[in-house]
């Protein structure tokens, strides 16, 4: 662990996919703290600042620092800053819930065999065959429907429904991804002398799982965190912009991305801020995933 720190802190292009990630997040977890400097709100409509086309009548300035929105005037910067929150947010809920749901299939079926493995492969193999676009196009309507308007939520407690309906869809179809590699990595873990000299020692089998084969799974495991995240933050806007994601009153880029595509000829702002976060934050995290890899892998000497 300690040399691949030591490889990883040696590549220039990770660390510089680090600060930048960690320069989102802290844009993500001070969103309220730069929208007060701002001296704006990302619900707050001005129609004073657009014609009577909906187009803005200002650019950006010092009291809106990236414009603001055509139609309703909302300030873009609050909305940039805040719409970070649910894909960050959604990304790593999904990772942990995947992650950790992963490796304890993945550990159980590969060290237990038998029709234990039977039956988690064949779970596996279930959950990867269902396409995961249209399982979220049919499951969001039906929560929608269920805990809806007509159920007496608002329209923010709707949207915070979709943001865990879409975390829990996503940690569901995760899993399976991850418990595949473990498995795989812990059929050949299970037949070293490491094990055998457990076993022989009396070691519950909970013990050797826990404290014999999951540190050495740290590789592959950090690696599957590295390039989930990733994934996840790129299907959230892509559904969102879908129209199948978030939804108002909740910032995301992806529905920002959605409408901006009509007003791009005449605001090309309003539709490259989101889009280059969002390449610029799924670019660092492969990279960073990338490196990771190989930090982690004894083979590869960078």
């Amino acid at each position: 662990m300690v040399a691949a720190l030591r490889r990883l802190g040696r590549d220039r292009t990770a660390v510089a996919c680090a600060a930048l990630l960690a320069a989102l997040v802290v844009v993500a977890v001070c969103a309220p703290l730069l929208a007060r400097l701002e001296g704006q709100t990302y619900s707050a409509v001005h129609t004073e600042l657009v014609d009577a086309l909906g187009y803005p009548t200002t650019g950006p300035g010092a009291n809106h620092w990236f414009g603001v929105e055509p139609r309703l005037g909302r300030d873009l910067f609050a909305r940039w800053a805040y719409g970070a929150r649910p894909s960050l947010l959604i990304a790593v809920v999904a990772t942990v819930a995947a992650t950790t749901l992963g490796v304890s299939l993945g550990l159980l079926a590969g060290f237990a065999g038998g029709i234990v493995d039977s039956a988690i492969s064949w779970l596996i193999d279930l959950l990867l065959s269902i396409p995961l676009i249209l399982f979220v196009f049919a499951v969001v309507p039906v929560v929608g429907t269920w805990f809806g308007p007509d159920s007496g939520h608002g329209p923010a407690s709707n949207s915070l429904l979709r943001l865990w309906t879409i975390a829990c869809v996503f940690a569901v179809f995760g899993w399976p991804q991850t418990a595949r590699l473990i498995r795989g990595e812990v059929l050949s873990l299970r037949e070293q002398g490491f094990v055998d000299a457990a076993r022989l020692s009396g070691m519950s089998t909970r013990r050797i799982l826990w404290h014999e084969l999951l540190p050495n799974l740290t590789g592959p495991i950090v690696v599957s965190i590295s390039l989930a995240l990733p994934a996840y933050v790129t299907a959230e806007a892509g559904l969102s912009f879908l129209g199948v994601g978030l939804i108002e009153p909740t910032p995301s880029w992806g529905r920002t991305i959605a409408d901006a595509t009509n007003y791009y000829a005449s605001d090309p702002l309003y539709l490259w801020v989101p889009v280059i976060s969002i390449l610029a934050f799924v670019v660092s995290l492969n990279l960073l995933g990338d490196a990771i890899r190989d930090a982690f892998d004894p083979v590869v000497r960078r």
